[in-house]
């Protein structure tokens, strides 16, 4: 099934060019679980940098649909990047991550939440007021560290340094992925 949803993705892109409707109904048929809801973020990596990241947090619509939408979104809307060309597609690099539910971790200070997070293996979501970020688990390769990921989380979120002391809102979520070679 993880093979599919690289075909999804890739199909609705290439949609997007052709000015063609993907047919979801031999999707849904195929694969009925695809009409459950579900969260996904699509990555989109050139030449190994990143070249667009959207994704969902909760599960809001059906997985069929959040994956398309956040396939569209990642090559065309990211506001890190001019819209993906059909050159650039050719030699574009794709990721699906499948999202469970997010659990909230409840914490008394630094210490208890870093023994409750499983390094390399958590996404987590931060939350302090207005201000929310999320790192998909694969973050924790390029900011091995408890200290390093959560100092560019809170960056992300634009939050203080110390905003962990004053007891953001933290959830841990995991992911099934699969990457296009």
């Amino acid at each position: 099934m993880k093979r599919e949803y690289l075909k999804i993705a890739t199909e609705a892109i290439q949609s997007y060019f052709d000015g063609s409707v993907l047919d979801k109904e031999v999707f849904l048929q195929e694969f009925p679980e695809l009409k459950q809801k579900g969260a996904s973020f699509v990555t989109l990596t050139l030449y190994g940098q990143l070249r667009g990241c959207i994704g969902s947090i909760i599960a809001h619509r059906i997985l069929l649909d959040d994956i398309i939408s956040n396939s569209l979104s990642a090559a065309f809307k990211d506001p890190r990047f001019p819209p993906l060309t059909q050159e650039e597609f050719r030699d574009v690099k794709l990721e699906i991550s499948i999202l469970t539910p997010a659990k909230r971790v409840n914490y008394t200070d630094i210490d208890d939440l870093k023994r409750q997070i499983h390094v390399g293996k958590d996404g987590v979501i931060i939350k302090k007021g207005h201000h929310q970020a999320t790192f998909l688990p694969q973050v924790w390769e390029e900011l091995p560290s408890f200290e390093l990921f959560f100092a560019h989380l809170g960056q992300k979120a634009g939050l203080a340094q110390d905003y962990l002391n004053d007891f953001a809102e933290v959830k841990v979520y995991q992911v099934q992925k699969v990457k296009q070679e």
